[in-house]
């Protein structure tokens, strides 16, 4: 286990290296024997795949979980627990067994050169710490990924998400788990305009897709109550870096303006780009610079993953820890440079992780 926590932390070591450095200064305790030598590349892989990827899964369901306490900064708005949705696609090592599974995006001469997974995560936007994910094969969609994992919504968040996780489906699913919701739609989304309010959002409805086409084509079908989903619509423009501008249009399960203004959920709206950044924070720091999974093996594969996982919920909440201490914004740290840290040794880290039960704290 905490080898393999270590290949996260060390992604651009060797196998042999990543040892090295596990055990460093583990002899001078006095409790190992003089010869012992570091195992061989095939020796270590061998016991990667006896480990399995289940201890990781079940240890990162153990213990990731959402970190901020009342008064971190940026880690809530109005009561609620800011929480955002994203993903993204990873290469892997090119082997026939990782092709089969995963496969290769694309086609033709836009083929991908690796086998791709794709991962989909929940993560506090305030602490940038991933509490839940799932992934697979890069032809499964974002939205079924995500529906694997919205057993982790619960009440008392308030949970952010891009246009291309919205379904009706999905949001009515969502909403039963208690969490309030602000995600964006796309334009070809039919929200009706049922209520004007002050703050310049409208009252409105979801209905089935098939029914709403049923309808459409004067097909007799009535509108059960049940079917409608009552939301509330938020619309504004921005101007983008080449000065063009574009309307965005949020839905919120938080349908009294007096909670939450509209002014006020556009602003948290682009808070979800603090998913992105976590995002880069694994792909483009943690991992090496190829951003290349190292395993060649499926089931190794998923548990890097978990690994990689949980090296970055460790160091997240280690960051979380210190910036609450000297009153800083754990969102504006590096992540890359904590995980560097001399309290960032494998052997600590993992430990932290295996500790890292955190309750969850009570919204101010």
């Amino acid at each position: 286990m905490y080898y393999v926590l270590a290949l996260c932390l060390f992604c651009e070591d060797s196998y042999e290296e990543v040892m090295r450095k596990l055990v460093n200064g583990l002899r001078f305790i006095g409790t190992w024997a003089d010869d012992w030598r570091v195992p061989t590349t095939g020796a270590i892989s061998q016991a990667r795949q006896r480990l399995g990827e289940a201890p990781l899964a079940a240890l990162f369901d153990r213990v990731a979980v959402p970190i901020a306490r009342p008064g971190t900064r940026g880690g809530w708005f109005h009561g609620w627990r800011v929480m955002a949705i994203d993903g993204l696609v990873l290469d892997v090592a090119d082997t026939p067994a990782n092709l089969a599974e995963f496969g290769k995006s694309g086609g033709g001469k836009s083929t991908s050169p690796f086998p791709q997974v794709r991962l989909v995560g929940l993560a506090e936007c305030g602490t940038h710490a991933i509490v839940a994910a799932a992934f697979d094969s890069w032809k499964v969609y974002e939205r079924e990924l995500l529906a694997r994992i919205l057993s982790f919504f619960e009440e008392g968040m308030l949970v952010l998400a891009d246009r291309g996780f919205f379904s009706y489906e999905l949001w009515k699913e969502a909403t039963v788990t208690g969490a309030e919701l602000v995600w964006r739609i796309n334009d070809n989304v039919e929200v009706p305009h049922l209520e004007r309010w002050p703050d310049g959002s409208y009252r409105s409805e979801l209905l089935p897709k098939q029914l709403k086409t049923d309808v459409r084509r004067g097909m007799n079908r009535r509108v059960r109550d049940e079917d409608r989903i009552s939301i509330r619509v938020v619309e504004y423009m921005v101007t983008n870096r080449d000065e063009s501008t574009e309307t965005i249009r949020l839905i919120t399960s938080v349908l009294d303006p007096a909670e939450a203004s509209a002014a006020e959920l556009a602003a948290l709206y682009h808070e979800r780009w603090e998913f992105e950044l976590t995002l880069d924070e694994i792909e483009a720091h943690q991992m090496a610079h190829s951003k290349l999974l190292r395993s060649r093996k499926p089931e190794l594969v998923r548990q890097e993953l978990w690994a990689l996982l949980l090296v970055h919920y460790a160091v997240r909440s280690f960051m979380r820890e210190a910036a609450d201490d000297l009153d800083l914004d754990v969102d504006r740290r590096p992540a890359a440079a904590a995980a560097r840290t001399d309290s960032g040794h494998p052997l600590s880290l993992a430990h932290d992780v295996s500790a890292a039960r955190v309750p969850q704290a009570p919204a101010p």
